[in-house]
């Protein structure tokens, strides 16, 4: 097995290797048989064409195939030709793959389940980096560049992860990246000759020579203080429901320390609203006359332990905050207010209340994020204790005819996979079975969940009923009927889970009855949980299915109504707190998108289609990609311009066939010499790049007639005179005490060009015209020029740093005997 090749399987397994920290991101390892049908594509398309003698170029554009070939294979999904030949309806999948990634994205939280889009962009993603380091390691013999793709792939984890990131997998990939700098520098050795030591003895290939054995003993050194240096350095804390609680804040005194560590909302609720003591937690303004319940948390994973919340993931809150996840503005009502919260000492958190869709917040520090699927405000460092900020959000009002237009999610759904998993109680499975027979929409089936929590059914609040939201807490309130608004907000989210749609728990303050000056005044007193049931084209709708009367502020709109009011009739109900009664007239006219608080509803303009976001990147990438593909053709074209070869020759044609140099005296230069030396190089310098581009062997140590001579013997029919004046212009130019004119050179490399092209086969022409040789050799020495030129000092930087931390070593002569 010859080096090219021996580096390129190494090339692969370093990819591989490097790839360890995918295994952080997914819970399976579907994406790593992906990643072996990627990498082992590409590495054998390289090495197929090596062995056929390709071009860096066909390399390259080999191992793009292949790496194009895997992905029709894996997500054609029936839409290519013949399984793997790409087809229109192939790049249509590929981009509605991105789209679905993109969404995925921000509402998947890791580890995350196989789900198709992140599966796809995985799967790309490695064999793009497969295709550099093979690029960097062997085309270019820079084994060192490839390290930065490779440094692409540790990166994700690392941002996803808001904690830590198990060192491991950075291990793993840094082995990787010393076997490949390795096996290069083996490779290098061999090529260069017999090893010696300093004795002059002979080494044999295997045998470790001291200078490796420092290098090796300097890079084990190396990866061990890049992985446990980080270890020593102090962290910012622990990440958000990273650990339990010490002790610390919400259920004790408020006393809670910076930093966000984990609260269960289950035990604080339920511990502040049992409290004896009354305490002023929250005070709020806003310019709803009609607002909801203020929200500061999200219990939306589930298992056999109940609901628990998941870590956030955000952005850092500002004046333009994305809106919530599944809500279309298009055809749903929200009205725009404006909220001023006060945070008093009572409440340390590392949550903020806000209310359901900010989109601007004020006055609130940096270290603040929010996450637009879980709607909340949270910080990593920080807690909530004496803050003060303002902010503008949206109200969505719905009728109970708008939420029946909603459509079941399909099952591939991102958050119908993520959020409507529930572990199977048959007792549930049977009560939501009859309650949701024969109910058409999932409106419908939602509102015959909800329904049955009523007083005519026997259920009753109780504050002193058993905490616990598991199956067997579930059954237990579902049988005795009895529980305070953790059991009802819970049993209705399962249920609904169980019904086959997603749910979750929100937790935060009903509005409460202290209202004066345009003020409430929040207590522990006002903590409540309610139930939000996602619609598709809707987002997450609030359901509370707590009784009514031992909530004060409650609130229930027109899609969920008092289920225990006399009258049932679709419309909302007066709250306890002024303005409380939420919900839209159902007889209100046509919806308008985002009109303020206070506006008139009238007929707004038809929002016209929206071009799907992957369209625009796709041809984003198609003009980049053409531009790069375009980049030597018109490199090529700018040097012609460039040495003005194209106006040198104005009407004088070329010498005709049978002159000379002698025969042309006229054409000696007598005026401005440097002048025309200078158009007779850049002449000749057109001619060589003109022959490189049509593949003639160039002998840079040959004179410009002996070039000549051999370019007219081996490849020129015609044009040989215009080729021979090119030489003898070149020769005066550096020999004798005058030039040639240049008047004639331009037309005669005009005559060269065409006599070559009329010569050569079509697939030559299009390279000399497409991807000129000429300007592909320039760029490929430039590089490697530059890549020396930063080894070189890169080396005399060590050496420097060597001298200075090495101390001297003092040798001996050793004794003659």
């Amino acid at each position: 097995m010859n080096s090219r090749r021996h580096l390129g399987l190494v090339a692969a397994g370093t990819t591989l290797l490097a790839s360890a920290p995918i295994s952080l991101i997914f819970e399976g390892y579907t994406w790593l048989f992906h990643a072996l049908l990627m990498v082992g594509l590409v590495a054998g398309a390289a090495l197929a064409t090596r062995s056929l003698r390709g071009r860096t170029w066909a390399q390259l554009a080999a191992m793009l195939a292949a790496l194009l070939l895997g992905l029709t294979w894996l997500f054609g999904d029936g839409t290519a030709a013949l399984g793997l030949i790409p087809t229109p309806d192939t790049i249509e999948r590929f981009g509605a793959l991105l789209s679905l990634s993109g969404e995925e994205i921000r509402s998947s939280y890791v580890p995350v389940p196989d789900l198709d889009g992140l599966l796809f962009i995985s799967a790309m993603g490695i064999g793009a980096v497969a295709v550099l380091v093979d690029l960097c390691a062997v085309s270019l013999r820079r084994p060192a560049l490839a390290g930065l793709p490779m440094l692409a792939i540790y990166s994700v984890p690392v941002a996803v992860y808001v904690d830590s990131v198990s060192p491991l997998p950075f291990i793993i990939g840094a082995v990787g990246f010393l076997w490949l700098l390795v096996s290069d520098n083996v490779d290098r050795v061999r090529r260069f000759g017999r090893r010696f030591t300093g004795e002059g003895r002979g080494v044999d290939v295997w045998e470790p020579s001291p200078l490796s054995a420092t290098g090796r003993r300097l890079a084990t050194v190396g990866v061990v203080a890049a992985v446990l240096l980080p270890l020593a350095v102090p962290a910012m804390g622990v990440g958000f429901f990273g650990q339990f609680g010490t002790g610390e804040g919400l259920g004790q005194n408020g006393k809670g320390g910076k930093g966000a560590t984990r609260v269960d909302l289950f035990a604080e609720l339920s511990g502040r609203l049992r409290s004896s003591q009354v305490q002023d937690m929250v005070k709020v303004s806003t310019t709803d006359s009609r607002p909801f319940y203020l929200r500061f948390g999200v219990a939306d994973e589930i298992g056999d332990k109940g609901f628990s919340s998941r870590q956030p993931a955000g952005q850092p809150v500002n004046d333009n905050m994305p809106m919530p996840v599944g809500l279309d503005t298009s055809n749903v009502v929200t009205l725009r207010n404006t909220a001023r919260v006060e945070v008093t000492q009572q409440f340390a958190m590392p949550l903020i209340p806000v209310f359901g869709a900010p989109v601007s917040m004020r006055k609130l520090g940096s270290a603040w994020s929010y996450d637009p699927n879980m709607q909340i405000v949270y910080s990593q460092r920080e807690n909530s204790a004496g803050r003060a900020y303002e902010f503008d959000y949206l109200r969505p009002d719905f009728t109970p005819d708008q939420l029946r237009t909603a459509q079941p999610l399909q099952a591939s759904d991102p958050v119908q996979r993520q959020f409507s998993r529930v572990p199977q109680v048959q007792l549930v499975q049977d009560l939501v079975q009859r309650l949701t027979k024969d109910k058409a929409t999932p409106y419908d089936k939602v509102r015959g969940l909800y329904d049955y929590f009523s007083s005519k059914n026997e259920f009753r609040y109780d504050q002193l009923a058993p905490s616990g939201t598991s199956g067997d807490a579930i059954v237990d309130f579902l049988e005795g009927k009895q529980g305070f608004c953790e059991q009802y907000a819970a049993a209705l989210a399962w249920m609904v889970r169980t019904a086959g749609m997603p749910a979750r728990v929100a937790f935060g303050f009903a509005l409460g009855n202290r209202f004066h000056e345009g003020v409430y005044t929040l207590t522990n007193k006002n903590l409540h949980a309610w139930t939000e049931v996602y619609f598709a084209g809707f987002g997450w709708v609030p359901f509370d299915a707590t009784p009514a009367a031992f909530v004060m502020g409650s609130v229930n709109p027109a899609w969920a109504p008092n289920v225990d009011a006399p009258d049932l009739t679709p419309g909302s109900r007066p709250s306890i707190a002024p303005g409380g009664s939420g919900g839209p007239d159902p007889s209100a006219g046509p919806t308008r998108r985002n009109v303020d608080e206070g506006e008139e509803l009238g007929n707004g303009p038809i929002a016209a289609t929206a071009i799907p976001t992957w369209v625009w990147w796709s041809l984003g990438g198609a003009l980049v990609l053409l531009l790069v593909l375009a980049a030597p053709a018109l490199r090529r074209s700018m040097l012609r311009r460039r040495r003005g070869l194209r106006t040198a020759a104005g009407s004088h044609p070329p010498l005709p066939e049978g002159a000379t140099d002698a025969a042309a005296p006229e054409l000696t230069v007598t005026g401005d010499l440097d002048a025309a030396r200078r158009r007779a190089h850049l002449a000749w310098d057109e001619l060589i790049d003109t022959m490189i581009d049509f593949r003639v062997a160039v002998d840079p140590a040959e004179t410009p007639r002996a070039t000549v001579e051999r370019l007219i013997r081996t490849r020129l029919s015609g044009a040989t005179e215009a080729a021979r004046l090119l030489g003898i212009a070149e020769e005066r130019a550096r020999y004798a005490p005058a030039p040639l004119a240049a008047d004639r050179l331009g037309g005669a490399v005009r005559s060269v060009r065409a006599a070559l092209a009329a010569d050569a086969d079509r697939g030559v022409r299009l390279t000399a015209l497409l991807m000129p040789p000429s300007v592909l050799l320039r760029w490929r020495n430039a590089v490697y020029s530059a890549t020396a030129a930063a080894s070189a000092r890169s080396a005399a930087f060590g050496e420097r740093l060597v001298r200075i931390t090495r101390p001297l070593r003092i040798r001996r002569p050793k004794l003659l005997r």
